[in-house]
């Protein structure tokens, strides 16, 4: 059987959440894919979302119907970095990037470049912050 090298990087919930009919056990995920997940995790929960931990979260949903302009971008950018900072000691971020080419339908994609810590690997996550379902601009 083959050894997972990367178990010192953390095992959580699969997100989002799965149910396997098979095993009748929740779907789990480990290493550099349990990074991803937490930091998307991070960045769609609200400070004060959750009653055992109230200062986690990013509170990027305030920002939706703000301006797209480089205040909001230079702003978008420190509440990722510092909301990281705090919640994710797994990870050094190296640097955030906001591609605005769909800016005119609402969309900005924040690119997160980073390194693993214990691992000395890089990997990047795209984040795809934009009005939500059902809103009117």
């Amino acid at each position: 059987m083959p050894q997972d090298n990367t178990s010192f990087l953390g095992r959580g919930w699969k997100f989002p959440p799965e149910f396997s009919k098979k095993t009748n056990e929740t779907v789990m995920s480990s290493g550099e894919q349990n990074i991803k997940e937490s930091l998307t995790v991070l960045l769609s929960t609200r400070v004060g979302e959750r009653v055992m931990n109230p200062d986690y979260g990013c509170n990027l949903d305030e920002l939706l119907f703000t301006p797209l302009d480089l205040t909001l971008k230079t702003y978008v950018s420190d509440l990722i970095r510092t909301a990281i900072l705090y919640y994710e000691p797994r990870i050094d971020v190296t640097s955030i990037d906001i591609m605005d080419d769909s800016e005119l339908e609402g969309e900005l994609l924040v690119e997160i470049n980073y390194i693993i810590r214990a691992t000395n690997s890089r990997r990047n996550l795209v984040y795809p912050f934009y009005k939500g379902e059902g809103t009117d601009v």
